[in-house]
């Protein structure tokens, strides 16, 4: 089920709300200028999980986020090295590399990232032009296991729940991510 516009927008001006309100964990978090003038990104991590927040300065309101996940399907190792991202963008602001961006970011810090079960089309791209500069691999994720299925896999693979492509950051490589996670081939 896809989020309405009206909806989204609540989310973002709670979340750009937030940012402001004194005692709020989000309040006073650390901004670093984006390639796109009027845009600050805002970064904290929590749990485990980091997150981006998109702040147009000029507008005053929040562009969108992505927040890196971790999954409750895999193991503690795995989990250690494995986040799965999850943006959202208020219309004006999407198809604009903002999501590109921060994945990029993440990715050249040496973090590696999974898919969840399901992609939207235009996560299934920007995965597909990501992987022009990284690694990119499929991996089977059942019973919190990882297997390894190559670097390519048929449609019917592909397709499957427990299909996950993963994109490996900066200074990865698939068998020392198979190595830290414990995956098997």
């Amino acid at each position: 089920m896809s989020i309405t516009p009206d909806a989204l927008e609540a989310e973002l001006q709670t979340l750009y709300d937030r940012l402001y309100q004194p005692g709020d964990c989000l309040h006073g978090i650390a901004a670093t200028p984006s390639a796109l003038p009027g845009l600050v990104v805002r970064y904290r991590e929590a749990d485990g999980e980091y997150y981006f927040y998109v702040e147009d300065t000029v507008r005053r309101r929040l562009a969108g986020y992505t927040v890196f996940n971790r999954l409750v399907e895999l193991d503690r190792r795995a989990d250690r090295h494995l986040r799965a991202p999850h943006s959202k963008f208020a219309p004006p602001y999407q198809r604009r590399g903002l999501a590109s961006a921060i994945y990029r970011r993440y990715l050249g810090a040496g973090h590696c990232l999974i898919t969840g079960a399901r992609q939207s089309p235009g996560a299934h791209a920007l995965w597909h032009a990501l992987a022009a500069d990284y690694e990119r691999g499929y991996v089977e994720l059942r019973d919190k296991a990882l297997r390894d299925l190559g670097p390519e896999v048929s449609e019917t693979v592909r397709d499957d729940l427990h299909t996950r492509m993963v994109l490996l950051g900066r200074g990865w490589t698939m068998a020392a991510l198979r190595a830290a996670t414990g995956m098997v081939v």
